[in-house]
């Protein structure tokens, strides 16, 4: 597949290692230029390119940048032929992402990302802590092979994204609809607590969407305690003991 990535953060860095080396064509861009991509998110074939070129003539296009930044893709977005699947990785963090009156009010985020955008996507690698995911994947079939949700209105979306969450080194879980998708978001039961396929399916039916934004914050608390900032991606151990402890 024909696949751009636009960010290159912890999340878009390890989708672009693991693509290009399994024989996709992955293009990658960030708001700074294709100058400032290291070397290290291009070690497995990845091309760094523009923001504009990375989202031209693919079969898939991943937004894996803050939340508060997807209004400013939208030109880019509306250019995507209708058949191109889109894929959004991003969570909503209030310290980091200012009001967003929408999703303060009570609004599905990721129906508020459609919005923005004006066109269905699918939702992934949201649920997983970036340390995880780097390191965790493991082929189809292991023992303890951890477990993503996919949430997507379209079934041909839904098709393709759980296809690439498959071929990341995890298993792919059918959670719905974006409606839905709150069930995988900060603070509910599977958000970045590592569970296998047996597990998961019971933590998206046990997450209280009321109760979700006080454990989020009780996590983001607990990270700034320890570490001394609230960006800062604990290690998988860590923060999988603390999301269990605080979430489940």
């Amino acid at each position: 597949m024909k696949i751009g990535i636009l960010g290159t953060g912890h999340i878009g860095k390890t989708l672009a290692l693991v693509w290009s080396a399994g024989g996709h064509d992955v293009k990658v861009a960030n708001s700074r230029g294709p100058e400032t991509i290291g070397a290290d998110v291009l070690a497995s074939g990845a091309r760094a390119v523009s923001q504009s070129e990375a989202a031209a003539d693919v079969d898939v296009l991943v937004i894996s940048i803050p939340l508060k930044n997807i209004p400013s893709i939208a030109p880019l977005v509306a250019k995507l032929p209708a058949d191109a699947v889109l894929i959004d990785t991003s969570n909503y963090y209030p310290h980091r992402d200012g009001k967003i009156d929408a999703i303060e009010a009570g609004q599905v985020e990721s129906l508020w990302v459609s919005e923005q955008l004006g066109r269905p996507f699918v939702k992934a690698w949201n649920s997983i802590g970036s340390d995880s995911f780097a390191r965790l994947g493991k082929p189809p079939g292991s023992p303890g092979r951890i477990a993503l949700s996919i949430a997507a209105d379209r079934e041909s979306d839904r098709k393709v994204g759980m296809q690439l969450v498959e071929e990341t080194g995890f298993d792919a879980y059918d959670a719905g609809t974006l409606a839905d998708s709150w069930r995988q978001q900060p603070g509910a039961p599977c958000y970045c607590t590592d569970l296998t396929l047996a597990e998961l399916p019971a933590a998206l039916a046990a997450a209280e969407a009321s109760r979700l934004p006080k454990r989020r914050d009780m996590a983001i608390a607990a990270v700034q305690e320890r570490l001394g900032s609230s960006t800062t991606n604990p290690d998988a151990d860590y923060l999988t003991r603390l999301n269990r402890a605080l979430y489940m």
